[in-house]
């Protein structure tokens, strides 16, 4: 007999799968490579600290409202449902239709090709087998979701883990690095503007993305009123904690001018504390690191589909809950399938590109609905209240939604053409609303 279809997605995930998550969402590649980009910008070893402290405390306000949000309303879906309930259905399919069509989608086709690049260091690659390989890590990880968020949260687990661990690793060996520290101070004398301290803080920000993922998995989450604010704000300060560790360490080995004339600073630093092999073991990590954040998001993403067809806002068997790995198996599937078209197609580039700069509207409105949802339901029990508020979630939409102005300001081009692709949904959200018919 064939079991019955489960009506909702059972809560399996506990406090270690949510920290993981986030931990493993946030470290991808950027912390590697950011480095070099940020030292060519910033003159300065004290503001370059600067600059990494106060982008994670800008992303630790987001994660902030969000564990808030999470803590009040648990639903699949998490920003998704958040956006819904705060500002109408409209601008919660946008998010999701955006999400599926080229941020997340496109997003894990990026990590996959970055992937097959490092990959490359180890087995050798034609331009066919590449690309083999960027179709190999998302089919499998897609498979491991499919048959249950357990075993997809288990490898998550053991990802972070291991990346993390790789780092701590490639951090002790500079500490233990013997010979003399290249860490200089510059001083107070030294010109900063706020321009460049701005543009600095983008690559930052980006290199912190990824906290948000795990409200996308709050219906999952056994004790959500505990584990989602624990694990947002556990998350983010162990981050913080392994980016400032890693800049110290660059610092000590490489020195300012060091870090600014290596693009790969990662695997410089390696080079000098571990020998001829440094290159290769932080290309193993690099490895891992994207596993994980590839992970990470096939795991969580397809959540928000699955909730948009619930409401009617999508194809219905994305809605759809599979009766033996009680997962949105379809909505998983489906995602990879996509990722892969855009991975061996070669358009993900640009169109993540073009559109990557209007998630940034997403996470400020969702985080103005803070303001919006406290006004709507004063009553409503609320586990967890946001530290700073109203400063803090204030301060996240000002520096939200002034990226995104700068970003239209500055690439009117490519921002208008993204922008574009994201209005692509309007005429499908009426349509859906409309006619309710699902194909």
């Amino acid at each position: 007999m064939q079991a019955s279809p489960p009506s909702d997605l059972p809560r399996k995930l506990g406090l270690v799968d949510s920290l993981s998550i986030v931990v493993g969402t946030m470290i991808g590649s950027g912390i590697f490579l950011v480095p070099f980009s940020i030292a060519q910008t910033v003159p300065s070893t004290e503001w370059i600290l600067a600059v990494w402290v106060v982008a994670g405390l800008v992303s630790l306000c987001g994660a902030l409202a969000f564990a808030e949000l999470g803590a009040m309303a648990p639903a699949a879906g998490g920003q998704y449902a958040h956006l819904r309930e705060a500002f109408g259905p409209f601008w919660a399919f946008l998010f999701g239709w955006g999400l599926f069509l080229v941020i997340r989608s496109g997003g894990t086709a990026t990590l996959a090709v970055g992937f097959a690049i490092y990959l490359g260091q180890f087995v050798p690659l034609t331009p066919v087998t590449s690309k083999l390989a960027s179709v190999a890590i998302i089919a499998v990880l897609t498979w491991v979701n499919y048959r249950g968020v357990r075993l997809g949260a288990g490898v998550q687990n053991v990802l972070t883990f291991a990346k993390v661990a790789g780092i701590v690793l490639l951090i002790g060996s500079a500490v233990f690095y013997d010979a003399p520290s290249k860490m200089s101070w510059t001083g107070p004398g030294v010109d900063m503007t706020i321009s460049t301290f701005g543009v600095a803080m983008i690559a930052c920000l980006w290199s912190y993305q990824g906290w948000f993922s795990v409200s996308w998995v709050a219906g999952e989450v056994r004790n959500p009123a505990r584990d989602l604010p624990v694990a947002l704000a556990l998350g983010v300060a162990i981050v913080m904690a392994i980016y400032l560790s890693a800049n110290l360490a660059y610092f000590k080995v490489l020195g300012l001018e060091g870090i600014a004339a290596n693009e790969r600073v990662a695997a410089a630093a390696a080079e000098l504390t571990f020998g001829a092999g440094g290159g290769t073991i932080v290309a193993l990590i690099i490895l891992i690191s994207i596993s994980g954040a590839i992970n990470s998001g096939i795991l969580s993403a397809p959540r928000v589909y699955f909730a948009q067809a619930r409401d009617g806002l999508f194809f219905r068997k994305f809605g759809e809950i599979h009766p033996v790995y009680e997962t949105p198996a379809f909505s998983v599937a489906m995602q990879g399938a996509w990722a892969i078209v855009l991975a061996v197609s070669g358009t993900y580039e640009r169109l993540f590109s073009y559109v990557i700069f209007t998630s940034w509207l997403f996470y400020g409105l969702t985080v103005a609905g803070v303001f919006v949802l406290r006004k709507r339901y004063p009553d409503h029990p609320r586990p967890y209240r946001m530290w700073g508020y109203p400063v803090t979630p204030a301060l996240f939409c000002l520096i939200a939604f002034g990226f995104v102005i700068n970003t239209i300001v500055t690439r009117p081009g490519p921002a208008g053409l993204g922008l574009l692709l994201l209005a692509s949904g309007v005429p499908a959200y009426y349509w859906w609303k409309r006619s309710r018919v699902i194909a």
